[in-house]
């Protein structure tokens, strides 16, 4: 391998300094000539001073992410022109001098501008003996020969010598590391060439004008200046368009120029023989409350606040890579490295560069942020990697950590869930055939061993995968429109269900789950509405669960849907109570008729005394309040005994009954005073409440 590298990298060496001699060799057999024609020839000064000139103004665009320097110089327009007047010699040692002014405002090292002129040089030499075998001096100071062989012999000139620029330029381009075919040395080239030959066909022009008035040759100056002033509004449209305005960072398509463009240097070699690294990762970083710093700051000082963590990220950036603000106070850095773990260091760097407080109008604002990690695998695309590094920094904020790395088993909306949640859509919108039910596990009274009410759950089959686990569904759906289209259905399954019970004479009340997004809208409380006037369903029958979480999202928002819901007579049922951090205010502000005790609480209450005393502890307050309390997850007859002997109300679980089938729920309750056994666990009689 060592040795490969250093043939790439003497090639690179050998080939410049073929260019070079070559280019040398030709001035030297041609300096004869380049002094007698400045002798002769005083005109031949004009346009040799006019081409260095051009050198001097020639416009440079930087290189930015995505895309190769932007060189665009017109002096070959006026060599080339020197070529069809004065010949070969005098061409190429004025090109010489606007080569080594251009390299000198790019900064380039020596060598590529001598590779550069050896280049031009054997360019200019095939477009010469293109001339010699049609035309020699196809200008002649008593005019032209023949019309047709002038125009001819100057054309094929123009075309031998982008022929041969081009190849030689497509040859340098492909020891450099370039794939021969790819799409961006096939654009770079074929927009240089298409510019370079605008140039050489506009030499003739000034050419002819040379012979006639050489006063009128300066005045190709003005098309020329028109020229460059498009190239560099053309310039500055496209790095805006790849640009973050507010903070001059690369924005989401500069970002995937850097990402095409790491791609396809993955696996090259450079000219001094080092490997470019192979591992591409995107680390993806999403500020912290950064919402609180615009709303009580203002966005001006937002606007700051995003412009300080930009410098401090971009002045710890490595090299060769790409910082990018891919919108609010979201941001990204691309970069290649030749392990993974070279990644995570540098995700920890950017954390501890931005742990500083920024110091914004005599404030000390203090920021922190979740950062994700996602490597690329061969095969994806950069939408992909985009996700998956922001699947890794949601992951981190959830988690409270400040780094995330990607893994697929935390990927909630990868493709295979992506086609759940379609599948799962058209199921919801195609009744037939039936795959979206609604089972119904009863709720019994501790006291009296009645049922008094039933939990609406969730069942899909789906066609292929079978039954899909409902934490899966509803992990793929909440986030998303398909939720609300969810909540809907489930409100007119279990309000048409609870009018079939109606009539069969089975008076029981039966919960529903919502979703936090239901409850920022009225759909909710109004759609709820209308089913049960439509159906006959007195409202004290259905009653809508909610949890804690979803009461922390936005307070004020959730509480004026719940007080909607209950002026209906519905009631509200407070889920997975004991896992929030603000219940107690909950139950002062809402009308809640019914605390359900999280089943993580009530699991541990055999083996642990502190969730039995947690247990406890909440059936007794509930008690002070008159709310109702349920226990989920009761699966054991030890359980059930200490429950009743706490005083909770109802219990949920296999040791009542699995859940069921509206019409087999009817079934199940007219066989009266059965004992049910579940699973695991003791018997519990249960008592129907079925009239007849």
């Amino acid at each position: 391998m060592a040795g490969r590298r250093w043939t790439k990298q003497r090639l690179l060496r050998l080939y410049a300094l073929v260019m070079g001699v070559t280019g040398g060799f030709l001035l030297a057999l041609s300096a004869r000539d380049v002094v007698a024609e400045a002798v002769a020839h005083p005109p031949m000064w004009l346009m040799t001073v006019l081409a260095v000139v051009a050198g001097m103004l020639a416009f440079i665009e930087r290189p930015t992410p995505g895309r190769p320097p932007l060189i665009v110089c017109p002096t070959i327009c006026f060599t080339f022109a020197i070529q069809l007047c004065w010949g070969f010699g005098p061409a190429i040692a004025a090109q010489a001098v606007a080569v080594l002014l251009v390299r000198w405002k790019l900064h380039a090292p020596m060598v590529e501008a001598v590779k550069a002129w050896g280049q031009y040089t054997l360019a200019f030499a095939a477009s010469g003996a293109v001339l010699w075998l049609g035309q020699p001096d196809p200008f002649e100071r008593n005019g032209p020969t023949n019309i047709a062989t002038d125009a001819i012999a100057v054309v094929l000139a123009v075309v031998a010598w982008i022929v041969v620029y081009a190849a030689l330029e497509f040859v340098h381009s492909v020891l450099r590391g370039a794939p021969a075919r790819s799409r961006s040395l096939t654009s770079a080239v074929g927009n240089q060439l298409l510019f370079k030959a605008s140039l050489l066909l506009l030499s003739p022009v000034l050419a002819v004008a040379a012979h006639i008035n050489v006063g009128f040759v300066p005045l190709v100056f003005a098309p020329l200046f028109a020229v460059q002033r498009m190239a560099r509004l053309s310039a500055e449209r496209d790095r805006a368009a790849r640009m973050d305005p507010l903070t001059g960072l690369a924005n989401r398509a500069g970002l995937r120029a850097g990402f095409n463009d790491l791609l396809a240097a993955r696996g090259r070699v450079s000219p001094d023989g080092v490997p470019a690294p192979a591992v591409l990762s995107l680390l993806m970083l999403d500020l912290d409350r950064f919402k609180h710093v615009n709303d009580t700051l203002g966005h001006d000082v937002g606007d700051r606040l995003l412009v300080a963590v930009a410098e401090r990220i971009a002045a710890v950036q490595p090299a060769e890579s790409t910082v990018a603000r891919l919108g609010g106070d979201e941001f990204a850095i691309l970069l290649a490295t030749h392990t993974p773990q070279e990644a995570e260091r540098v995700a920890c760097t950017v954390v501890h560069a931005l742990a500083r407080p920024v110091a914004l109008d005599r404030l000390q604002i203090d920021v922190t942020a979740s950062l994700g990690i996602a490597s690329y695998s061969d095969g994806e695309d950069f939408p992909t990697l985009l996700r998956h590094a922001d699947v890794a920094m949601y992951e981190a904020k959830q988690r409270g950590d400040a780094v995330a790395t990607y893994a697929a088993r935390a990927d909630q909306n990868s493709p295979e869930r992506l086609k759940l949640l379609t599948d799962f859509r058209d199921a919801l919108t195609v009744p037939e055939p039936q795959q979206i039910a609604m089972h119904y596990q009863p709720q019994v009274s501790l006291a009296t061993g009645e049922v008094e009410g039933v939990e609406a759950l969730l069942r899909w089959h789906h066609p292929v995968h079978g039954l899909v686990p409902t934490r899966d569904l509803l992990s793929v759906a909440e986030h998303s429109s398909v939720m609300q289209q969810l909540t809907m259905r489930v409100i007119d399954d279990v309000t048409a269900q609870a009018a079939a019970w109606r009539g069969t004479g089975l008076t029981l009340r039966a919960s529903l789950n919502v979703s936090v997004r239901d409850l920022y809208s009225d759909d909710l409380a109004t759609h709820l509405a209308a089913r049960l006037r439509e159906r006959g369903v007195p409202p004290e029958r259905v009653q809508v669960e909610i949890t804690e979480s979803a009461l922390l999202a936005d307070p004020s928002r959730v509480q004026a849907t719940v007080n909607r819901i209950a002026a209906l007579g519905v009631a509200i049922s407070l889920d997975d109570f004991g896992t929030g951090y603000s219940s107690l205010q909950h139950l002062r502000r809402l009308p809640i008729s019914e605390i359900k005790i999280d089943r993580s609480f009530v699991a541990g209450m055999a083996d642990n005394r502190d969730d039995a005393a947690i247990v406890r502890s909440i059936v007794e307050m509930a008690r002070t309040l008159g709310i109702r309390t349920v226990a989920e997850g009761v699966e054991n007859e030890y359980t059930r005994q200490l429950l009743a002997e706490a005083g909770c109300t109802l219990i949920q679980g296999w040791i009542a009954a699995h859940p069921m089938p509206g019409a087999e729920l009817v079934r199940w309750l007219s066989a009266a005073d059965v004992v049910r056994r579940p699973a695991r666990g003791g018997a519990l009689p249960v008592r129907s409440q079925l009239q007849t």
